[in-house]
C-alpha cells in the first residue's frame, strides 16, 4: 500500500487554513505550525468581508465566487455565523453614478448587480444617508463573517473534519527540506507550505530581500451596536471604494472621479482612506480603513486618520453618531509590482504562498485549490 503523503503548513491564518484544507482534500496528512497561541495577525484584524465585487472580472472574481462558496461551505456545515448581505456602494456626485451605471453595463454577463434609485437603495438599509442620494450600485455577491471568531472557528473544523494537526504557540525557525525546526524539535514532511503572512522575513531572508514585497498598515474601527437592535442590511460604502478596488477599472469614466477625487480629497488619498461599514451578529459596526505602505511601521494608530474616516462615513450613512469602542492597527504583506500573489518555490518541496494583500478573507480558499491542483505556476528565483 502507498504511504499517505504528509504535508506541513506554516501560519494558521486564513491563507495557512486555505492551504491546510486543500492539502486534505488531496489526501494528504496535514500538520499547521502558528507561533501564538491562536491566529492574531490580518486573519482577525480585517472586516470579515468576502468581497467578490473588488475583484475585476476574469480569474480573480471566479477565485473570489469560489472562496465565497467554500466560506458559505464551512459555515454551514461548522454553525459559524455569517450573513449573505451583499453591498451598496452610495453615489452622491454625478460622476459616481455614471461610474456605477458603466460598472453595471461592463459586468451585466458575469456579475449579478444593479444600478438602484435612491428609493430602492433605501429599502435595503435604513442607515444611509438620505440627503443628496443618487443612486446606489447593489451586489448581492458579499457575505460578512465575524473574523475574531471565525478563524478559529474553521481551525476547529479542519481539525475535527480533516484530522489536521494544529500546533499553537510553535514558532518554526527554520527549514532545511524535509524538515522544519522550532527550536530543539523537528518535524519532517514531503510537502511544505509556508504561508507565514506579513511575518515574511523570518524564513528565506535572502530570498525575500529580492521580492517585490511590502508591508501595509491599515487602521479600523469598533462602533457599539445600535438602539435597539437595529440592522444596516448591506454592507455600506462611499464613491472612494470604487478608485480603491479593481474590480471598478472597468468603467470608463473612473479616471476622471479619481481626478476629482485627488483635488476634493487629497488628505484622504495621501493615507489610503476609503470608508465601509459592515455589521457583525452583536449588532457591532466593523469601521475602516486606510492604507500606509513600507516595511516597517510605527504601532501606534493615528487620531487624525481615524477622525478623516470617521468623517467620510457621515457622508454616506447616518451612523457618525454611533460611539466607538475600539480601535486598532493591522499589517499584511502586499506586491508592489502588478502581482496579485506570490507562489514561490525558495527550495524543492517547500513552496510559499503570500502576498494577496488585503484580500486575504475574498480570495485565499479559491487561491490554495489552484496551488494545491497546481493550476498556478510555481515560481523559483
Amino acid at each position: 500500500m502507498t504511504q499517505q503523503q504528509k504535508a506541513i503548513v506554516i501560519g494558521a491564518g486564513i491563507v495557512g487554513m486555505a492551504t491546510a484544507r486543500a492539502l486534505a482534500l488531496k489526501g494528504f496528512e496535514v500538520e499547521v505550525f502558528e507561533r501564538d497561541e491562536r491566529a492574531v495577525g490580518a486573519s482577525i484584524r480585517n472586516f470579515g468581508m468576502i468581497w467578490p465585487i473588488g475583484q475585476p472580472s476574469g480569474k480573480l472574481y471566479k477565485r473570489a465566487r469560489r472562496s465565497r462558496e467554500i466560506w458559505q461551505s464551512i459555515c454551514e456545515e461548522a454553525g459559524i455565523w455569517h450573513d449573505p448581505v451583499g453591498s451598496l456602494h452610495l453615489a452622491y456626485h454625478d460622476d459616481e453614478l455614471q461610474a456605477i451605471r458603466e460598472y453595471v453595463s461592463a459586468n451585466a454577463a458575469e456579475r449579478n448587480c444593479a444600478l438602484l434609485t435612491p428609493a430602492e437603495a433605501l429599502e435595503k438599509s435604513p442607515s444611509i444617508n438620505r440627503e443628496g442620494l443618487l443612486g446606489a450600485l447593489w451586489s448581492p455577491d458579499e457575505m460578512i463573517v465575524e473574523a475574531r471568531e471565525a478563524i478559529g472557528q474553521v481551525a476547529a473544523f479542519l481539525e475535527k473534519k480533516y484530522n489536521i494537526r494544529f500546533h499553537w504557540h510553535t514558532a518554526i525557525h527554520k527549514i532545511s527540506y524535509p524538515a522544519v525546526f522550532s527550536g530543539n524539535q523537528q518535524w519532517e514532511a514531503d510537502q511544505i507550505y509556508v504561508c507565514s503572512g506579513v511575518d515574511f522575513e523570518t524564513l528565506y531572508p535572502d530570498t525575500f530581500r529580492q521580492l517585490s514585497l511590502t508591508k501595509c498598515k491599515l487602521q479600523m474601527m469598533r462602533a457599539a451596536a445600535l438602539a435597539e437592535g437595529q440592522r444596516i442590511g448591506p454592507s455600506l460604502c462611499g464613491g472612494l471604494s470604487m478608485v480603491h478596488y479593481p474590480g471598478f477599472q472597468s468603467a470608463a469614466s473612473l479616471p476622471a472621479l479619481k481626478k476629482r477625487y485627488e483635488e476634493q480629497y487629497a488628505e484622504e488619498l495621501k493615507w489610503g482612506i476609503h470608508v465601509m461599514v459592515s455589521q457583525n451578529q452583536y449588532g457591532e459596526l466593523t469601521i475602516g480603513d486606510s492604507h500606509e505602505y513600507g516595511l516597517t511601521h510605527d504601532p501606534f494608530s493615528r487620531g487624525f486618520i481615524d477622525q478623516m474616516i470617521i468623517n467620510y462615513l457621515g457622508t454616506f450613512t447616518q451612523l457618525q453618531s454611533s460611539q466607538i469602542i475600539q480601535h486598532w492597527v493591522g499589517f499584511y504583506p502586499k506586491m508592489t509590482n502588478d502581482s496579485t500573489e506570490l507562489v514561490l518555490s525558495p527550495e524543492a518541496g517547500v513552496t510559499i504562498i503570500n502576498g494577496v494583500g488585503g484580500n486575504g478573507m475574498t480570495l485565499s480558499f479559491g487561491l490554495a485549490e489552484e496551488v494545491i491542483n497546481g493550476e498556478i505556476p510555481v515560481n523559483t528565483l
